[in-house]
């Protein structure tokens, strides 16, 4: 049985007594100097009116039911990621058809998907990924699509009520893609030497969606070298 609380505080004071009594002995405890004084957040610039129109979206809550994708059993493993991408294809045909199409490239590399060699090496479809990221007990899936200009285009597909739903959907310039627990972490370059960027993208439950819940620029390496600037000289010289 373990002791009550107000044993157990009686103990602790008991032992606080018998380490402060013997504080002058070899080994005993010492004193790490003062605690810093913790310094709570201040408002700046109270007098602002509030906000009339919202922040700029970054990971809006953007959702898509897959049309034309049957999900057998309601399962994504059962799905070919292949027919998913060429179903976004058809949904957005603005974006993947005609010569000033952003993702004209990628439309027509669709062709070399499934074949041997070097055309099957141009396919813009990467291999698919299956991890629980919406906490139901069963897995979704994540797509990575090559993009023209060294963009990545990276997917996140969930299955609700019983039809295949988009629920993450960003493109960029990317490191690298890795799943960490439930999150999905995508890093970035930065035009700041030595730096990154790294965006967590969580489930949230009440937009049923991926957010973009933590974007961070983190320190990567040794920071450039500190150019020297010559002094200015003065009008006596």
């Amino acid at each position: 049985m373990f002791p009550s609380r107000r044993v157990r505080a009686a103990l602790g004071l008991a032992a606080t007594a018998l380490l402060l009594a013997g504080c002058g002995n070899a080994g005993a405890l010492r004193s790490a100097g003062p605690t810093a004084t913790a310094v709570g957040p201040v408002e700046l610039w109270p007098q602002l009116p509030p906000a009339s129109t919202p922040a700029l979206d970054y990971g809006v809550a953007d959702t898509e039911t897959m049309d034309g994708i049957s999900v057998p059993g309601d399962n994504v493993h059962r799905v070919p990621p292949l027919d998913v991408f060429r179903a976004e294809v058809a949904a957005h045909a603005d974006a993947y058809s005609g010569p000033s199409a952003l993702y004209a490239p990628t439309r027509k590399q669709l062709a070399d998907c499934g074949k041997k060699g070097a055309k099957g090496r141009r396919c813009p479809l990467l291999n698919a990924y299956y991890r629980d990221l919406t906490g139901d007990g069963r897995d979704d899936m994540v797509l990575g699509v090559r993009f023209p200009g060294d963009q990545l285009a990276v997917r996140v597909y969930t299955v609700a009520h019983h039809r295949l739903v988009q629920v993450m959907g960003t493109s960029d310039s990317v490191i690298s893609v890795e799943l960490a627990g439930r999150d999905v972490l995508i890093r970035s370059p930065s035009t700041l030497p030595g730096y990154e960027f790294r965006t967590v993208w969580t489930w949230d439950p009440h937009q049923h969606a991926m957010l973009a819940s933590r974007d961070e620029i983190l320190r990567t390496g040794a920071a450039p070298p500190h150019r020297r600037v010559p002094p200015v000289p003065s009008k006596s010289a």
